[in-house]
C-alpha cells in the first residue's frame, strides 16, 4: 500500500500570483503577447472546504503513471466518494490512495483499485476496518 504523509494547509495568508487567464496554447504557438491578465491565489482556487481539506504527500508507486511518488494531493474530507474517484482510505489501520470501485457495493464489498497494473485490486468487505478518509480533488506534481 502507499504510505501517506499528511500536511495541513496554511490558509492564514494570501499568495496572489500572476495568472494567464487567457490560456497558454498547447498546440501551435501563437504570436507573442502579454498573457498575464489577472491574479490567482492557489489557496482560493484549490481549497473549497478549508476546514475539511488537507494535503498529503505520496510515497509509493501503486497509482503510477498518473500519481507519482512525491506528488502532493489536495484531499477534501467533506466530499462523498463516487465510483472511480481517487480517494485516501484507511484499511485495517493503514492508509492508501486508490480508485474506488463501488460497482459491487450491492454484493457487500467494494474494491480499491490501483492504477499501476503490477498491483492487484484490494477487496474491502463489510467486516474490514475501512474508513474513506477523503476524496482527492487535485494532484500536484513536478514535471522535471
Amino acid at each position: 500500500m502507499n504510505e501517506i504523509i499528511f500536511l495541513t494547509p496554511d490558509l492564514s495568508s494570501d499568495l496572489p500570483l500572476p495568472f494567464a487567464d487567457g490560456g497558454i496554447p498547447a498546440g501551435f504557438p501563437s504570436p507573442a503577447q502579454d498573457y498575464v491578465d489577472g491574479i490567482l491565489d492557489l489557496n482560493k482556487e484549490l481549497i473549497k472546504h478549508p476546514a475539511a481539506t488537507f494535503y498529503a504527500k505520496v510515497v509509493g508507486d501503486s497509482m503510477n503513471p498518473g500519481i507519482n511518488e512525491g506528488d502532493l494531493l489536495v484531499v477534501d474530507r467533506s466530499l462523498e466518494a463516487f465510483d472511480d474517484c481517487i480517494a485516501v482510505c484507511c484499511l485495517n489501520n493503514e492508509f492508501t490512495i486508490k480508485r474506488i470501485d463501488l460497482s459491487h457495493k450491492g454484493d457487500g464489498y467494494i474494491r480499491l483499485v490501483p492504477d499501476n497494473p503490477k498491483y492487484e485490486p484490494i477487496v474491502v468487505k463489510e467486516d474490514d476496518n475501512f474508513i474513506l478518509w477523503g476524496v482527492v480533488r487535485y494532484v500536484i506534481h513536478k514535471t522535471v
